[in-house]
C-alpha cells in the first residue's frame, strides 16, 4: 500500500489514566524505535478503574480528540479499563484512525503448557465489563481462572515510592491467600507490571506473569504496516511525556517510571 508522507510523519498518541500506561509505552518504543510517541497520563482524574463507564468514555474521548487535532496518525489505549469501556465508541467516532487497545493477557496465559490456576488481577470496572467476561469464557475453558479486583492499587502505584512496605502489604491483602497455589498471574491493569516483583514476593517463587504490552506493540506494528503508516526509514523516534497533572514533580515521576526496568 502506498503511503501518505504527511501521515507517516505523524505521531502515535498513547494514553492511560496515569503512569500505568508507561509500561505499555516501553513495549511500543522497543518494538518501534523509529516512531514518535506522545504519551498522555490523565493523572488528575486517576484512577479510571474506580470511575463509571460513562466517565471513562468522556475522559478518553477528550484525550483522543486532542491527539487527533494535534496530528496523531494512530492511537494506543494503554489502559485495560479505557479499552473495555471506551474502545468501541472511540473507533466509531474515528473509523479511519488506527486505534489499538490493550486487554488482559488471558489468551497467552491459558495457552501456556503449564498454566495451572490463573490469577487475574485487575480493576473492578475491567472485571465487570462484557469484554473481560467474553475473554474468560473464550480462553478460560479447561483451566481455573480466578478474578481478583484490586481497588486502590493503581492509585497507590500512581504515587511512586514502589519500595515502601505499605505497598507490599496492600498487595498481600489482595492476593496473599493464594500464595503457593497459583501458577501464573495475568496483570490486567497497566499499572501492575511496575509491581511485578512485589506480587511475586507475596505469591512465591516460580509464578509466571502475563501482561498485554508486547502483544499490543506487535498489533500496532501490524496496523501501521497494513496502512502504510510506518515512519520513514532512518527516522529516529522521540518520546514526549505529558500529564493532566501538569507539574514539574509529576513529569519527573513520569520520567522515573519510563526509566524503570520491567
Amino acid at each position: 500500500m502506498g503511503c501518505d508522507c504527511d501521515k507517516n510523519n505523524g505521531f502515535i498518541g498513547v494514553f492511560d489514566s496515569g503512569v500505568g500506561g508507561i509500561s505499555v509505552l516501553k513495549s511500543l518504543v522497543a518494538e518501534l524505535p523509529g516512531e514518535d510517541f506522545h504519551y498522555f497520563g490523565d493523572s488528575a482524574n486517576a484512577p479510571y478503574g474506580e470511575k463509571t463507564e460513562q466517565q471513562v468514555c468522556e475522559l478518553s474521548r477528550a484525550i483522543v480528540d486532542r491527539f487527533v487535532a494535534d496530528g496523531a496518525k494512530a492511537i494506543v489505549i494503554a489502559c485495560n479499563t479505557a479499552t473495555s469501556a471506551a474502545g468501541p465508541s472511540l473507533r466509531a467516532a474515528y473509523p479511519d484512525l488506527p486505534i489499538i487497545g490493550i486487554e488482559p493477557a488471558l489468551k497467552p496465559a491459558t495457552e501456556a503448557p503449564d498454566h495451572g490456576r490463573i490469577l487475574v488481577m485487575a480493576t473492578d470496572i475491567t472485571l465487570s465489563l462484557d469484554k473481560y467476561h467474553e475473554l474468560a469464557e473464550t480462553y478460560g475453558k479447561g483451566c481455573e481462572v480466578i478474578s481478583v479486583p484490586c481497588p486502590g492499587l493503581a492509585g497507590r502505584i500512581e504515587h511512586g515510592d514502589l519500595e515502601a512496605s505499605d505497598l507490599v502489604e496492600m498487595i498481600r491483602g489482595y492476593v496473599g491467600s493464594f500464595a503457593g497455589t497459583v501458577g501464573s498471574v495475568v496483570l490486567g491493569c497497566t499499572h501492575y507490571p511496575f509491581v511485578r516483583r512485589q506480587i511475586a514476593e507475596v505469591l512465591g517463587e516460580g509464578v509466571k506473569f502475563y501482561d498485554g504490552g508486547a502483544g499490543t506493540a506487535r498489533q500496532l506494528r501490524k496496523r501501521l504496516t497494513d496502512r502504510g503508516l510506518l515512519a520513514p526509514e532512518g527516522h529516529v523516534g522521540a518520546v514526549e511525556l505529558a500529564s493532566s497533572k501538569d507539574t514539574a514533580a509529576e513529569l519527573e515521576l513520569y520520567r522515573e517510571f519510563f526509566g524503570y526496568e520491567l
